[in-house]
């Protein structure tokens, strides 16, 4: 089982909702100021932007939420971010892509490296392990959107790559450049998505045995709750018992 995946599922599933809520939103906001600082604040003509208000709506960010992160950026009151991505190996080899928006990179690069180095991890260069995954981007949407062959043929009516359907709903796959176009005609034919983002898709998986589940797991909630991490990426794979057992109440 893909571990950190199924990791975030069962932390949504599990409660502390409303703090987690707060936080995303937070980031969703960071990444829209400057997505609109960089370009233009019109999401119809700035791709990276309609991606970061994509995003933001697919887990229900308010309309008034978004508009006041368009308008900081076009106010010139906003602060100077930079887009860094921090690699390395956490316990038992597994690879590890941190993502983050910082106006601080000492202070955000201290605070990432302390964090592997508590669980037994050690930070790499830019492109350490970068090469063992796949740049990609992931709509989902839940089981109610349609049927697994309607779903299928509006993926390919929109371009995207690939299509998995199961009980627990759709996960398209697109190629990264075209996520914003993709999960725009999507929108059109299924409705919005339940979530739409850009994604390092591991080349191969790292299984690990419970206690490096354990650190691993512990190092990805430390990196998810710093408020300069965008995202978290990692290829650690563990059995389901384990990790059923390691997330249990």
């Amino acid at each position: 089982m893909a571990g950190h995946s199924q990791f975030k599922n069962i932390m949504h599933r599990k409660g502390r909702q409303d703090a987690m809520k707060a936080k995303l939103f937070a980031k969703f906001a960071r990444e829209i100021t400057v997505a609109a600082k960089a370009g233009t604040p019109d999401p119809a003509m700035n791709p990276r932007l309609r991606l970061a208000v994509q995003a933001a709506r697919a887990e229900n960010m308010p309309k008034d939420n978004i508009e006041r992160a368009i308008k900081k950026a076009a106010g010139g009151d906003s602060d100077a971010y930079e887009q860094i991505r921090y690699e390395g190996y956490g316990p038992g080899g597994v690879a590890i892509i941190v993502e983050a928006l910082t106006d601080n990179r000492n202070r955000t690069g201290g605070a990432v490296r302390a964090m592997f180095t508590k669980q037994n991890g050690n930070l790499g260069a830019t492109g350490s392990v970068s090469h063992m995954f796949t740049r990609v981007g992931e709509i989902q949407y839940k089981p109610e959107a349609g049927s697994a062959d309607a779903v299928l043929e509006a993926a390919i009516e929109a371009g995207a790559d690939d299509v998995v359907s199961d009980a627990a709903g759709h996960l398209v796959t697109t190629a990264f450049d075209s996520l914003g176009t993709v999960a725009q005609a999507l929108e059109k034919s299924l409705g919005e998505a339940h979530t739409v983002k850009a994604v390092w898709k591991p080349n191969l998986t790292t299984a690990v045995d419970e206690d490096n589940a354990t650190s691993i797991l512990k190092l990805i909630a430390a990196l998810d709750d710093d408020d300069d991490v965008q995202a978290v990426f990692s290829n650690f794979e563990v059995d389901e018992a384990v990790m059923a057992k390691l997330t249990a109440a």
